[in-house]
């Protein structure tokens, strides 16, 4: 062997090409043939010294691709090996270590850099999926089903009549629900249902990822919309969510759902659904729904019904046969009688295919059901709306009874009123006589639009026994019974009265503000000017003036004058301007200070006070008004109406009425109006009262441009009050009419037919009561006698009084002839009980000659010559406002708008 084959392997690289120049022997590879000190191992036997270089074939002619330099034998080899070693240093490079996520891809150039391989993909996939379903895991694990939804789950209230009859069943707003259970309803809309909504119903977890995808790909494409809800998904929407579309809500609904399907029975989850579904028409649940198309139970439906029942649910405003309930241009009868046809046949034809109805049995259907006409809450027309309302209001504006609009509306109440059923009915039979026997509204449009409004209280109580509030609740909405705006008129007059009587007249020398030590008294025998068109005085005397310093002549009706009268006499025949004299005598502020006392609510009185406020310019309502005059009755002793006597809630009582009255006059004072009263009735402008043949104290009233008409009176057991106006409640802007013609009439009193009205319910009402009479009334006040209107009296009455005074035929007592020690009124609000005449008159020439002074002017023949017909706003010598003497008016309000 020659020396070069027997030398040791050179090393890589540079220092390989170098070392042979110096002649030292380069270091053996450390590889497997190289112990750790450098030297080679004894070959194995068979095995040439030297490691596999030497070994034969273990070098290439052109040198190793590792990197090592091949040994040869001649120079050439030797040269060649070099090259080889040449380009084995250019293909291997330090390899950098993997990353984890390879991406951007490092072993890539370009465009194809950046795009992920398709391991990366699938990882990232996995990954993804793997996150959501842990995600989903704790949601679900996290989430509880919630309460039911308390307004989903509401059912009707009960109301009872006074007597304890049940009266209707009604819930609050449109939620027209009685729930039922399962087998109440027949199998036939079971099957409709789910065939319809959902026919894995029985099968799947509670929601349907397919039926969601279809319903998607169903929008996307085109085609109808489709929730893509399970049944028991929307049981869960309507029973535990609310209606929102939110991506929050949606979930909570999935997860729900799954957790629902898997705890709840399938079959309280489809009865829960049917009874909380709304099906249109006001109608929650399928028994409401079941009566409100077909007057049928649920039980009883036929399987061509329960398949028009499960369309209906896919839109009610669009599938009710008989249109929508918005009034919408797709919702008419005609096109919703299409689609409704459309979509009962192909429910009747899922049901065949799902295998839920046989064949023939469909084959056997042709007719498209028979449905009844639409009817808005029929249990309520009538009267009985307006009772449901009256007594829904006094529960939730009582704070006693926390008892919220919500809760009512949740339903489940046991609600007990005090309406008297037989004397609602005749309230309402006596409007409807009075109403056809005198009013043609085809032959006369005055008689177009005419209402009335009523109500009775109890005296002492305070409980409504009946109103009426209008032809029906489902047409007429506004109860004319509560506040309607309908001003009252002269009805208001008792309430100046009870305020003269307790407040007295201001001292015309005193100051505009007086106690009860400046104030005098008044009696009913007290001495007013009746005369038509009397100039309107300050309480001391000088000219009253409006806003335009104008004087004030008031108006009678029919501008009848009536001389020196007293008020007894002008409360007899309702003369004007008396009371608007007293009520500035006494100051609008004590005047409505008695309205309020005796029972009449501050939202119905004008803020600002005018004159003709003493003559009805209010517009309190009928129950108020009724409540007022009940305090009359009761001898001064007021009571708050009400309505509800007891609500109970699952059988035990939630709330209980309990009676509160407080003492508004002295008995002696309400007594004294009671009695004058007495003779309105039995002598003045309400004589038809006389046919109740037992003691009743009532007031007319008329307002401005004849609009309105009232006729308040009481027994001792009952008051009532008839109001009675014009108004087109269906146009844009209602406003009262005048009623000049109306029923042929030339115009329209408080005597007329409210008068009639009121006579005809309380023959009813009274039947078989036993006839009480009202308390004899006390002297009262002083005779007082109104800026100089007392006549001067003569010398035989100066020069020898009479020896007896003979008392007048009313029940007011006479004056008594010796004066008490002091005249000084008391300081409290009750009057002396012996007044002294020689001091009742005021500094302006009056004599009290201790009789009446007034004439009267009018027939007794029942007629109402005295209701106030307004107010004369102009100067003495003119008419104002360009009207006639007969039109009437009062002083209009600082706004510049007439009252009526």
């Amino acid at each position: 062997m020659s020396d070069h084959r027997r030398k040791q392997p050179q090393g890589r690289g540079r220092r390989a090409a170098q070392q042979p120049s110096s002649g030292r022997r380069a270091a053996p590879p450390r590889d497997a043939t190289t112990s750790s000190h450098g030297q080679a191992p004894p070959s194995p036997p068979g095995q040439p010294p030297g490691g596999r270089a030497e070994s034969p074939g273990a070098a290439s002619p052109q040198g190793s691709g590792r990197g090592r330099r091949g040994v040869a034998s001649t120079s050439e080899s030797a040269g060649a090996g070099g090259r080889a070693a040449g380009r084995g240093r250019g293909r291997v490079q330090p390899r950098a270590k993997k990353r984890f996520i390879d991406y951007p891809r490092s072993n890539k150039d370009g465009l194809r850099r950046w795009m992920p391989s398709w391991k990366q993909v699938l990882g990232t996939f996995v990954g993804f999926v793997g996150l959501l379903m842990g995600l989903v895991g704790i949601a679900y694990a996290m989430v509880e089903v919630p309460d039911p939804n308390k307004t989903a789950t509401s059912q009707k209230n009960v109301y009872y009549w006074a007597n304890g009859d049940r009266m209707v069943s009604a819930g609050g707003g449109d939620q027209n629900r009685q729930n039922v259970k399962l087998p109440q309803i027949d199998k036939s809309m079971q099957n409709a249902v789910i065939a319809a909504e959902n026919e894995s119903f029985y099968k799947d977890a509670g929601v349907d990822p397919m039926g969601i995808a279809r319903a998607v790909f169903k929008m996307a494409t085109g085609g109808d919309t489709q929730s893509g809800s399970t049944i028991t998904q929307q049981y869960v929407k309507n029973n535990y969510l609310d209606q929102s579309q939110t991506v929050t809500r949606k979930a909570k609904e999935l997860l729900i759902s799954i957790k629902v399907g898997a705890q709840e029975d399938k079959k309280d989850i489809l009865a829960g659904y049917l009874n909380t579904a709304y099906y249109g028409r006001g109608a929650y649940g399928i028994q409401a729904a079941s009566q409100a198309y077909f007057g049928e139970d649920a039980a009883d439906l036929s399987t061509s019904q329960s398949a028009l029942l499960a369309a209906t649910l896919n839109g009610p405003n669009l599938y009710d046969p008989h249109g929508g309930e918005g009034g919408g241009s797709l919702q008419t009868q005609a096109k919703n009688r299409k689609r409704a046809e459309a979509r009962w046949e192909w429910i009747l034809d899922r049901e065949v295919e799902v295998g839920l109805l046989d064949q023939a049995d469909r084959d056997k259907i042709k007719k498209f059901p028979k449905v009844k006409p639409p009817e808005k809450a029929t249990n309520l027309k009538g009267q009985i709306g307006y009772l449901v309302n009256l007594a829904n209001n006094d529960i939730t504006n009582n704070p006693d009874s926390k008892i919220t609009d919500q809760d009512l509306k949740r339903g489940g109440y046991e609600i007990h009123t005090t309406f008297d059923k037989k004397k609602t009915l005749a309230m309402e039979d006596s409007v409807k006589k009075i109403k056809k026997e005198n009013f043609d509204p085809e032959k006369r449009k005055e008689d177009k639009h005419v209402q009335f409004g009523g109500a009775s209280v109890k005296p002492g109580d305070g409980a409504i026994v009946a109103i009426y509030g209008g032809e029906s609740a489902v047409t007429h909405y506004a109860n004319n019974a509560d506040y309607t705006g309908a001003a009252v008129g002269s009805t208001f007059k008792p309430f100046v009265m009870a305020a003269a009587m307790r407040d007295g007249v201001r001292d015309p020398d005193g100051p505009e503000e007086q106690g009860p030590d400046s104030r005098t008294p008044v009696s009913p025998r007290s001495v007013y000017n009746g005369d038509n068109k009397v100039k309107l005085l300050e309480y001391n005397g000088d000219t009253w003036l409006n806003e335009d310093n104008e004087e004030w002549h008031q108006k009678n009706d029919e501008g009848t004058s009536y001389g020196d009268i007293d008020l007894r006499e002008a409360m007899q025949w309702s003369a004007n301007t008396p009371f608007i004299q007293l009520g500035m005598d006494v100051g609008l502020g004590k005047v409505k200070q008695a309205a309020l006392d005796s029972g009449v609510n501050e939202e119905s009185l004008p803020d600002t006070l005018t004159p003709a406020f003493s003559l009805g310019i209010s517009a309190p309502s009928a129950i108020r008004m009724a409540n007022g005059y009940a305090t009359f009755a009761q001898s001064g002793e007021k009571a708050e109406p009400y309505s509800v006597t007891e609500v109970k809630d699952g059988g035990s009582p939630v709330y209980t009425h309990e009676k509160k009255t407080s003492r508004a006059f002295n008995a002696n004072i309400a007594d004294n109006v009671t009695s004058m009263l007495e003779t309105v009735a039995q002598k003045g402008t309400g004589t038809k009262t006389k046919a109740l043949n037992r003691p009743v104290a009532a007031k007319t009233g008329t307002t401005d441009d004849n609009k309105t008409a009232w006729f308040t009176g009481y027994t001792k057991q009952l008051s009532t009050s008839i109001g009675m106006w014009r108004m087109d409640d269906q146009a844009e802007k209602p406003e009262f009419l005048p009623m000049y013609g109306t029923a042929g009439e030339e115009t329209i009193h408080g005597a007329s037919f409210p008068s009639d009205v009121w006579v005809d319910y309380m023959l009813k009402a009274m039947k078989g009561k036993k006839k009480l009479d009202f308390p004899k009334p006390g002297p009262i006040g002083k005779k007082v006698c109104s800026h100089s209107t007392c006549p001067e009296p003569s010398p035989t009455q100066t020069e020898k009084a009479p020896e007896t005074t003979e008392p007048p035929e009313s029940s007011d007592p006479p004056e008594p002839t010796k004066p008490p020690e002091s005249s000084k009124p008391p300081e409290s609000s009750d009057p002396p009980e012996s007044p002294d005449p020689s001091e009742s008159c005021y500094d302006w020439g009056c004599v009290d000659e201790g009789m009446d002074q007034g004439q009267s002017n009018g027939d007794p023949g029942g007629t109402d010559e005295g209701t106030d017909e307004g107010t004369d706003q102009g100067q003495s010598n003119g008419d104002p406002g360009g009207g006639n003497e007969d039109d009437g008016g009062v002083l209009p309000d600082p706004s510049g708008e007439r009252r009526g």
